[in-house]
């Protein structure tokens, strides 16, 4: 069973929004069985709306479209639908209820004709009440086909796909089972990744596809399969992650539904009741706010300090002067000097630092641009690594917090 989604209106295309409804759309599709086979976006015009309509029931069992469904001129979503199924408007009595009632408690103002004009919809059409807006979703079923329109507004379509469109798709189709299981790997690339497991991924069987997403100096793999019966598909998925885990081990991390790389963390410091520090120049406080973003860091995140100037490295943190003087303030002995002084500073149990040359000058240090150095410390114990990450200054950034990320993680689940 395929789904197309389609979206409308200018402001996507010129970029001025991002379309995120599709990538909710989709993603509650895929829960109840349902794969979407393409998403089309296209101007507010009716002859794009006529023409993207016919070619998506020729391809597709359900049509969602989302957009133009305002009360404006430009908005001819619904018009142009009653016209592809040669049909008229009629005004919908419990549509225009709710416009009423909407208006009555929380908008407080006059009514306006278009307002209450949005109460119009396709005769053929079952309306889908839209309790947080005006403009009320539609449903109509052609042949073994179903159209569905929804406004563009996120927050209306959401209510509406999850408490309309869902319940009555699962009514109306049977679905096959869709289950997905995604692995955390750090470390590694993709051609890297893809080259070691070859073989296994060669043996999978058609009903399992495995899916690379790549984003910096990180890789998850995604194992999705479809099939009849709920039980056997998990039970296979488990079968073929038992068989690449040993493939993976010195990069694997976690599973997507445990959570990021930095959640593993967290839950592993709670559960051992151990704490971290953190001190980091280069990155900013980025990697502070990666644990901070979570609820509960205060359970085992003692502190952070961005000594982001050298006498700040110096004067509050502790690094001595005559260190930075030798070997340079982006350097694996200032890194590890860091890591160790901020373990002291808030006697915790692990820390770590990050010192490097995002760019894009050189600044205290005469580092090549893109050179990073992360450091680890423990009560008995400092290493280091130095990193080359390019020159742009954002994936710079971006790709040091992962690598202390991951320098961080497998040290703590040695420990």
């Amino acid at each position: 069973m395929q789904a197309e989604i389609i979206t409308i209106g200018d402001e996507i295309l010129i970029g001025q929004i991002v379309d995120t409804n599709s990538a909710f759309i989709g993603k509650a599709l895929n829960t109840i069985g349902i794969s979407v086979y393409q998403i089309t976006s296209i101007q507010d015009e009716k002859s794009h709306i006529l023409k993207a309509l016919a070619e998506a029931e020729a391809n597709a069992d359900i049509i969602i479209v989302t957009g133009g469904l305002g009360p404006t001129k430009d908005d001819i979503t619904k018009h142009t639908i009653a016209e592809y199924f040669n049909d008229t408007l009629i005004r919908d009595a419990q549509v225009t209820e709710n416009i009423e009632r909407l208006w009555r408690d929380f908008v407080k103002q006059p009514m306006q004709q278009v307002n209450l004009d949005q109460a119009l919809i396709p005769s053929k059409a079952q309306p889908l009440m839209n309790l947080v807006g005006s403009a009320p979703g539609m449903w109509i079923k052609k042949n073994n086909k179903v159209f569905i329109s929804m406004p563009g507004v996120p927050h209306e379509m959401k209510q509406l796909m999850l408490n309309e469109v869902l319940p009555k798709l699962k009514k109306t189709f049977k679905r096959p089972y869709i289950y997905h299981k995604t692995l955390l790997t750090h470390g590694l690339g993709e051609s890297i990744i893809a080259e070691r497991i070859e073989a296994w991924e060669d043996s999978l069987p058609s009903h399992i596809k495995l899916a690379y997403l790549p984003n910096l100096g990180k890789v998850r793999l995604r194992l999705s399969g479809i099939g009849t019966n709920e039980t056997t598909l998990v039970k296979d998925i488990d079968t073929q992650i038992e068989a690449v885990l040993p493939l993976l081990k010195d990069v694997f991390t976690g599973f997507e539904d445990d959570g990021d790389i930095e959640e593993l963390i967290a839950k592993k410091l709670t559960a051992d009741k151990k704490t971290l520090s953190i001190a980091e120049s280069c990155t900013g406080g980025q990697l502070a706010q990666t644990f901070t973003q979570h609820s509960g860091a205060s359970a085992y995140l003692k502190g952070a300090i961005v000594p982001y100037a050298t006498e700040t490295k110096v004067n509050i943190l502790g690094v001595s002067q005559a260190t930075i003087d030798k070997y340079s303030v982006v350097s694996a002995e200032v890194a590890e000097a860091m890591a160790k002084q901020c373990q002291k500073l808030y006697a915790s149990d692990f820390a770590i630092a990050t010192t490097g040359n995002a760019g894009p000058g050189k600044g205290d240090s005469q580092a090549e641009v893109g050179t990073v150095f992360i450091a680890f410390a423990s009560k008995n114990k400092v290493i280091s690594q130095k990193l080359e990450l390019g020159n742009n200054r954002l994936r710079v950034i971006n790709k040091a917090i992962n690598k202390a990320l991951e320098l961080l993680s497998k040290e703590i689940f040695k420990n």
